[in-house]
């Protein structure tokens, strides 16, 4: 009786366990301004590739007017009972260096996670001044749930032509971000174009994130991050930097979300959503699973010891 008990709490909370993991995701939506917002079909299924995680990088936002998360809080959220919200977002500043801007956000679970602080880097180095063409934006996240409860998320899109420059210059966003901040688990994620022809093999060797070995990078050079079948190319990446996060990984979890096979669309009608598809991974849950059974778990009965005097 006490061994089936054991086994039905152990597989209890081995299920919770998988529950409580946390995915974080990036997406680039291509082109994710009024048009894209007013083709419903595109819309549902970009509403349903975030609900898949806990927190979601958007880029490529052209949205003047401000519209884009709102509507996708609508729907996400719904008719939530007493105000409250499933998701919440947190949106840059229109960036770039002429009239063509872009803006990141971050859609996030608010039942597990939380925004501590967030800035925009300031680009102006001196003799490395305007390096990106669209500042990252830097997000300090609260996850009181996970093994690793907060980390900053730096994210960043380049321009195809600059990608070597701009993915290098990420290792002095790290710094920026350490002498502010002093975190101790860091996430850079987002479309780096780092892949095909933007980044040769022998290129890699400029780039600080790749040749310094505190930085591990969980989607490799062979991953296809594109969603058209002429290309292949790993275009979007997710790099760690910090030995708890890195320890926190579930196993195997970077991968892209094909969201194509997985809606059963056409290419055509993947191509309408984006040309990229989303990349992730979870982080475990936090506790021990073990100490959480042998709390739980039926106590031998003894003989008490006589206590001395």
């Amino acid at each position: 009786m006490a061994r089936m008990l054991a086994l039905t709490l152990l597989l209890l909370l081995l299920s919770l366990d998988s529950i409580q993991t946390l995915r974080i995701c990036s997406f680039n939506v291509r082109s994710f301004g009024e048009a894209k917002r007013e083709n419903s079909r595109a819309m549902d299924v970009i509403a349903k590739i975030i609900k898949r995680c806990d927190i979601m990088l958007l880029m490529e936002i052209k949205d003047s007017r401000n519209t884009i998360c709102p509507t996708l809080m609508k729907m996400l959220n719904g008719k939530s009972r007493r105000n409250t919200k499933d998701y919440n977002y947190i949106i840059s500043s229109r960036l770039g260096r002429n009239a063509y801007k872009e803006q990141y956000a971050f859609v996030y679970r608010e039942s597990v996670v939380s925004v501590k602080k967030s800035y925009h880097y300031h680009d102006t180095q001196n003799g490395d001044e305007d390096v990106f063409s669209r500042e990252p934006f830097v997000v300090w996240f609260y996850s009181p749930q996970t093994a690793v409860t907060d980390f900053v998320i730096i994210p960043l899109h380049t321009t195809p032509e600059t990608s070597v420059r701009e993915i290098d210059e990420l290792f002095d966003v790290y710094m920026d971000v350490k002498r502010r901040w002093k975190p101790e688990n860091f996430v850079f994620m987002g479309d780096f174009n780092a892949g095909c022809s933007y980044v040769s093999k022998k290129s890699w060797k400029e780039i600080r994130l790749r040749t310094d070995p505190r930085f591990v990078w969980l989607i490799g050079d062979n991953v296809d991050t594109t969603v058209k079948g002429s290309t292949k190319c790993a275009y979007d990446r997710i790099v760690l930097q910090g030995q708890k996060i890195n320890s926190s990984v579930v196993p195997d979890s970077a991968d892209i979300f094909d969201f194509q096979k997985a809606y059963r669309l056409t290419e055509e009608e993947a191509l309408d959503i984006s040309d990229h598809f989303p990349v992730e991974f979870r982080l475990q849950s936090g506790g021990s699973i073990t100490n959480l059974v042998r709390s739980v778990a039926p106590k031998k009965r003894g003989r008490k010891k006589s206590q001395r005097s």
